[in-house]
C-alpha cells in the first residue's frame, strides 16, 4: 500500500539539514537534466483554478503536485509519488507542509550560495507558514544571531518571534515596521501576500541577501523595481518557470532578464554568484517544478531507515 502522510508526520520527519540537502540534490540533477520540470501548469475552472506542478528524476520516479484557487477551508495540496521503474504509487503526501520545506528548503540553498559566508543576521517580513519556513531553513546553513521579524498583526509577529526562540534557539523579536526588520540586516526574508512593495531597496545595507517568496509578478509584487535595480547578483531557482509567469515575473523582463542566473548554476559553479562581500543579492524563487516530489521522496528513503 502507498504511504499516506499527514502534515504532522511530514513536520516530524523532514528537519532543516534534509530539505536543504535534498533540494540542493534537485537543483544540481535539474541543471543536469537529470530531473525533468517544467514549468507548472494551470487548468481554469469555474470560479477558481487547479495548478499542477510535475517532474520525473529519470529512471527513478515521477509524480506531481496539485492544488487550487477556490480557497475553500478544506481545501490542501496534494503530492503523489509514483515509481518510474513500475508507475504504482509510492507514497502521497496531503497538506501544505511539505511544500512550503521544500520552499525553504530552496530559500536554503540560495542563503548557503548567495548570502556572505558571514552572514548572521535576520530579517523577516511576514509571520505565516512561508517565512517560518524560511527562517528554519537559513539557520540550518548560517549560525544565526538574531532574527527580527515584522508583519501587519501584532499578534503573530510576537508569536513568530516566540517560536523562533523556542525552536529554533536564535534570538528574535518583533519589530513595529518592515524598515525596522530588514535595515541593516545580512538576509532578508520577504514572505507575503502583498501585492504591493514592503519594503524600500534603499533600507537594504550594502552586502544583505534577499530571499523573495510571495508575489512578483508586474502586476502585483512585493518588491518594486529598485531591489532589482540594486542587486547585483539576480537569481532565480527555474528560469524557465520565471519567463513563464502570467503575467510576467518582473526580474524575468527587460532590463533584468539578461542578468537572472540560475540557482543551479551558480550551485554548480558554472556561473558566477556574489564575487564581493558588498554585493546585494536576490534570489526570486518560482518553486522548481517536481521538488516537492523530490522531497517526498526522501522522506520515505528517511523513513525506510528509521
Amino acid at each position: 500500500m502507498p504511504l499516506l502522510l499527514s502534515d504532522s508526520e511530514v513536520a516530524a520527519a523532514l528537519d532543516a539539514p534534509t530539505t536543504v540537502a535534498a533540494m540542493r540534490d534537485a537543483l544540481h540533477a535539474a541543471r543536469e537534466g537529470r530531473l525533468v520540470a517544467p514549468p507548472r501548469a494551470i487548468a481554469p475552472l469555474d470560479g477558481g483554478r487547479m495548478m499542477l506542478a510535475a517532474g520525473h528524476l529519470v529512471g527513478q520516479w515521477y509524480g506531481l503536485c496539485s492544488y487550487d484557487t477556490f480557497g475553500l477551508p478544506g481545501g490542501e495540496p496534494v503530492v503523489v509519488l509514483h515509481d518510474a521503474r513500475t508507475g504504482g504509487v509510492r507514497a502521497v503526501a496531503v497538506g501544505a507542509e511539505l511544500s512550503s520545506r521544500r520552499s525553504g528548503g530552496l530559500g536554503g540553498v540560495a542563503i548557503d550560495v548567495l548570502a556572505r559566508p558571514d552572514a548572521a543576521t535576520l530579517g523577516v517580513v511576514g509571520s505565516g507558514r512561508q517565512a517560518w519556513a524560511q527562517v528554519w531553513a537559513a539557520a540550518a546553513v548560517r549560525p544565526l544571531r538574531e532574527v527580527r521579524v515584522h508583519s501587519r498583526s501584532a499578534a503573530r509577529r510576537t508569536a513568530f518571534a516566540n517560536r523562533v526562540r523556542a525552536e529554533l534557539g536564535v534570538p528574535a523579536r518583533a519589530v513595529d515596521s518592515a524598515t525596522a526588520a530588514v535595515a541593516d540586516q545580512d538576509i532578508v526574508v520577504l514572505a507575503t501576500s502583498s501585492t504591493t512593495p514592503v519594503v524600500d531597496a534603499a533600507d537594504l545595507a550594502p552586502g544583505t541577501h534577499v530571499n523573495a517568496v510571495g508575489f512578483k509578478q508586474v502586476d502585483r509584487h512585493e518588491f518594486g523595481p529598485d531591489l532589482l535595480d540594486r542587486a547585483e547578483v539576480l537569481v532565480t531557482d527555474s528560469p524557465a518557470q520565471a519567463a513563464g509567469y502570467a503575467p510576467p515575473m518582473l526580474a524575468a523582463l527587460p532590463p533584468y532578464a539578461g542578468r537572472l542566473r540560475d540557482l543551479g548554476a551558480v550551485l554548480a559553479a558554472v556561473v558566477p554568484g556574489r564575487t564581493r562581500a558588498d554585493q546585494i543579492s536576490a534570489f526570486c524563487s518560482t518553486g522548481l517544478g517536481g521538488t516537492e516530489v523530490f522531497l517526498l521522496d526522501r522522506l520515505v528513503r528517511v523513513a525506510a531507515t528509521v
